[in-house]
């Protein structure tokens, strides 16, 4: 007397069955989407980080900073601000120029092309230029 036959002979999985599979713990997932992209400012003497939106655009920026009341200091983020806010929809990206000194980055919108100069003004908010093609 013959058993069912095992998937490698032609068993269809159920989709009931297959997602208990992947509710294991251990079976890792690959990400649906990513949803924020990050790089760092190209200036050597500058620990800041910029994030983007992959969706809408909207640009923030962090860095660390000293404070003499705290043994480990703190992050200090800048708001989206003129033209760094969220936009457009589309598929950004965050590029950094090789300019060493260049403490903005390149926010490049990879649906259509634009591209627009990011950066954090007088140390309040990260603001953007126009985009442009």
């Amino acid at each position: 007397m013959r058993g069912k036959p095992h998937h490698a002979r032609g068993e269809r999985r159920s989709p009931a069955r297959i997602l208990a599979l992947l509710a294991l713990p251990g079976i890792a997932l690959p990400a649906l989407a990513e949803n924020y992209a990050f790089a760092p400012a190209p200036q050597q003497d500058l620990n800041r980080i910029y994030r983007v939106d992959r969706a809408n655009g909207e640009v923030i920026a962090c860095q660390f900073a000293v404070k003499d009341d705290s043994p480990i200091g703190l992050t200090l983020c800048y708001p989206a601000g003129e033209g760094a806010r969220a936009g457009e929809a589309g598929d950004y990206a965050l590029i950094p120029s090789s300019h060493r000194q260049e403490a903005g980055i390149f926010r490049v919108n990879r649906r259509n092309g634009a591209v627009s100069v990011c950066y954090v003004r007088e140390d309040q908010e990260v603001v953007c230029t126009p985009p442009t093609r």
